[in-house]
C-alpha cells in the first residue's frame, strides 16, 4: 500500500514537471524522441529548427532557447563539444532560473562542466552532467547508457525521464564524475575500433575473407557489443556516420588533457589525429580503417 502512494505521488510530480530538450543531433533527436513516446509534457529546440519539425505534432517547438527556459522545470542538453555548450549555457545564464534543473548529456571537459554548475548554483539553478555511451541505435531504443555527475536529490527528480533514454543510469558522484566516466570508455572504445580496424588489414593481407574474420571476431572472447555494431559498416564500406571520427578525437583529447598519458594513449591521440587531418573526420569512427589503409 505504501509503495503504490509513493509510485502515486511520484507520478504525480512528473505530470507537473514541463520538460525541455535542447540539441537535436544525431543524439539528441532520438533521445528527445523517446520522452515524447513517453507522453511527458515536452518542449523542444535546436539552432536549425528544420531538425524540429516531426516534434510539432505532440511537443512545443520553441524559436528561442529563453522560450524553451521560461517553460521548463527541468531541460536536458545535447551539444556537441565545450564550445556549443558554453555558447548556450551563457545564453542560458541570462534568465530567471531558480528552481530548475539543468541536464548536461553532452561529452564535454570535466571542467567547463563544473564552471557552468557553479554558474548555474549562483542562479538558484541545480545540474547534473549525464553524458552517455551508445551511439545512434540504442539511442533510438533507449539503451544507452547514462553516467551521472552532481547530487543525490536532483539525479532522484530526474530519473524516470533518464530511464526513458537508457538501460542503466549509473549515479558515480560529484560533478564531473559522469564525465570522468564518459571520457574512460570513450578512451576504451578509440582502442578498440583502431584495433579492429588494423585486424582486418591485417588479416586481408594474409588472404583471409573479411567475413569470415569479423564472424571469428564476434564468437569469439574478442568480439563485443562495439565490434558487433561496426560490423556491418565494415562488410558495406559504409561509413555514413553513427558516431564521427572526429567526435572520437575530440574524447581522446579531452582524456588527454584529463591525464591519460599511457602508451597506447600516444598512438591512439596521433592516428585519430591524422585521420582527421587526412579527410576521413567526417566519417564513422570506424572509418579510420580508411587511413590505415593509406598509411
Amino acid at each position: 500500500m505504501a509503495r503504490s502512494i509513493t509510485n502515486r505521488l511520484n507520478q504525480n510530480i512528473m505530470n507537473n514537471e514541463r520538460i525541455g530538450f535542447i540539441g537535436l543531433g544525431n543524439m539528441g533527436h532520438p533521445m528527445a524522441k523517446n520522452l515524447e513516446k513517453a507522453g511527458f509534457t515536452l518542449s523542444v529546440y535546436n539552432r536549425t529548427i528544420e531538425k524540429a519539425k516531426d516534434f510539432e505534432n505532440k511537443s512545443k517547438v520553441c524559436e528561442s532557447i529563453f522560450e524553451l527556459v521560461d517553460n521548463c522545470d527541468i531541460i536536458f542538453t545535447m551539444l556537441t563539444n565545450d564550445k556549443a555548450v558554453q555558447t548556450v549555457y551563457d545564453e542560458i545564464l541570462k534568465f530567471d532560473l531558480t528552481g530548475k534543473l539543468f541536464v548536461d548529456m553532452s561529452t564535454i571537459s570535466p571542467k567547463v562542466s563544473k564552471e557552468i554548475n557553479n554558474s548555474l548554483q549562483i542562479k538558484e539553478a541545480n545540474f547534473l552532467d549525464a553524458p552517455v555511451a551508445g551511439s545512434t541505435k540504442p539511442a533510438a531504443e533507449g539503451n544507452l547508457v547514462i553516467m551521472v555527475g552532481g547530487e543525490s536529490e536532483n539525479l532522484k527528480r530526474v530519473l524516470p525521464y533518464l530511464q526513458k533514454m537508457g538501460k542503466l543510469v549509473k549515479h558515480l558522484g560529484e560533478n564531473g564524475k559522469g564525465l570522468a566516466a564518459k571520457l574512460s570508455i570513450n578512451y576504451f572504445l578509440s582502442m578498440i575500433y583502431q584495433g579492429l580496424a588494423e585486424t582486418i588489414l591485417f588479416s586481408d593481407k594474409l588472404g583471409i575473407d573479411k567475413n569470415d574474420m569479423l564472424e571469428i571476431i564476434n564468437e569469439s572472447a574478442s568480439g563485443s557489443g562495439a565490434t558487433k555494431v561496426k560490423t556491418p559498416l565494415l562488410l558495406e564500406n559504409d561509413f555514413t556516420p553513427a558516431f564521427g571520427l572526429d567526435l572520437m578525437l575530440k574524447d581522446v583529447l579531452l582524456a588527454k588533457d584529463a591525464g591519460a598519458n599511457y602508451p597506447l594513449g600516444k598512438t591512439i591521440f596521433e592516428s585519430y589525429q591524422a585521420a582527421h587531418d587526412q579527410g576521413f573526420g567526417t566519417d564513422d569512427v570506424i572509418g579510420i580503417i580508411n587511413y590505415l589503409k593509406e598509411k
